[in-house]
């Protein structure tokens, strides 16, 4: 197989091999992958057996690398769409049902026209159905009620929340970096 039929992205992990993130996967193409390994930035730790080759030099292609720096995580992550979801786990906070981000929004509580703000503390994720059914009114005046009072989430909580939904595609390299700190069961 060539390079060009397979990407061969590689796993990026920090300095205490653990993902820089789960959710998106931390992942760098074998370019930017490549290029790290020659600045000396990172340390290679497992190969695909794919080659890249020059007239004068030939490397496997890395896919799995770690930082040779630790990069602390933000405390406090981005308020984003996409972080909302996560934080909700892709679930409507009033049916209770799993979704596809794409078929999911997100609702003000008290809505904005009521005075409520866009905030950690004051949007959920909704589906497009419980969203129109709530419309632009208070929980009480509907019955609706989210299943979880709204909060700010930590990077931590979002990374975990993130390891929950894998990517459709893990090289069977990575799967010892990405669930390496989770309690095995006994044979």
């Amino acid at each position: 197989m060539s390079v060009a039929d397979n990407n061969c992205p590689a796993l990026v992990l920090n300095a205490d091999f653990r993902p820089l993130s789960y959710f998106p996967l931390s992942l760098w193409s074998w370019q930017e992958a490549v290029k790290a390994v020659f600045l000396e930035r990172v340390n290679i730790v497992s190969h695909y057996d794919e080659v890249v080759r020059s007239p004068n030099f030939e490397m496997r292609l890395p896919s799995v690398i770690a930082l040779k720096e630790y990069i602390a995580t933000s405390r406090r992550p981005a308020f984003t769409r996409f972080n909302v979801f996560l934080r909700d786990r892709f679930t409507c906070q009033y049916c209770g049902e799993p979704f596809a981000s794409h078929d999911l929004t997100f609702d003000h509580v008290t809505p904005r026209s009521k005075g409520g703000r866009t905030t950690w503390e004051n949007v959920v994720t909704a589906c497009g159905a419980c969203n129109l059914l709530k419309g632009n009114r208070l929980p009480h005046e509907t019955g609706i009620f989210p299943r979880q009072r709204p909060c700010q989430p930590t990077t931590r909580v979002l990374q975990e929340n993130g390891r929950a939904f894998p990517p459709n595609h893990l090289h069977r390299s990575w799967r010892d970096f990405l669930y390496w700190d989770t309690v095995l069961d006994p044979i």
